[in-house]
């Protein structure tokens, strides 16, 4: 919870990839508020005012799981909604001034992604695909597998969400005016 919170305040990016991370955790415990509170919780040097929240927390998200009828897979509404906006912010940068510098970067990336849109699938936004790339070669990553077909673009992926994401924060401050010559 208290990683959540501070991901989603210093890198929209991370937030959403740890989110997934503890979907597919949660998904491995069978939603067990048992596993959940001794794997999650109990470890952690909390209150027990503060164990009590972080448990509601993680039963929260299965809720929100089992509401949206993601118990087996796929990923939050939420993250999604986050994924949405991210796109909306690349499509301005793509044609906006202020987005010179990210359009380079997706340029280096665009010779890659009919690979990507193979894998993951054609019917997702470019935004969603890379984020798709980035946590499938961060699970290879836990499995011990370094070398994966999607492996090779992660040196195109990440500059391209890392300039996404910093814009995304900046205009989210308001230190950036997206209409700005």
């Amino acid at each position: 919870m208290d990683i959540a919170q501070s991901k989603r305040k210093e890198n929209i990016a991370e937030y959403i990839l740890y989110l997934w991370q503890i979907e597919d955790m949660l998904r491995a415990l069978q939603f067990s508020p048992e596993a959940i509170f001794s794997q999650f919780v109990a470890p952690r040097n909390l209150t027990e005012e503060q164990k009590n929240l972080h448990f509601i927390w993680y039963m929260d998200i299965v809720a929100l799981l089992r509401e949206e009828g993601k118990e087996e897979r796929g990923h939050l509404d939420h993250t999604l909604h986050l994924i949405d906006d991210l796109h909306s912010l690349h499509l301005q940068l793509m044609r906006l001034p202020v987005g010179k510098e990210y359009r380079e970067k997706v340029a280096k990336l665009s010779p890659y992604l009919p690979t990507l849109k193979s894998i993951f699938g054609k019917n997702i936004s470019d935004t969603e695909l890379c984020f798709r790339t980035l946590y499938g070669v961060m699970l290879y990553r836990m499995k011990g597998d370094s070398r994966s077909a999607i492996s090779d673009t992660l040196e195109f992926i990440s500059p391209v969400i890392a300039t996404l994401t910093a814009m995304y924060h900046k205009v989210e401050r308001g230190e950036i005016d997206l209409f700005k010559e």
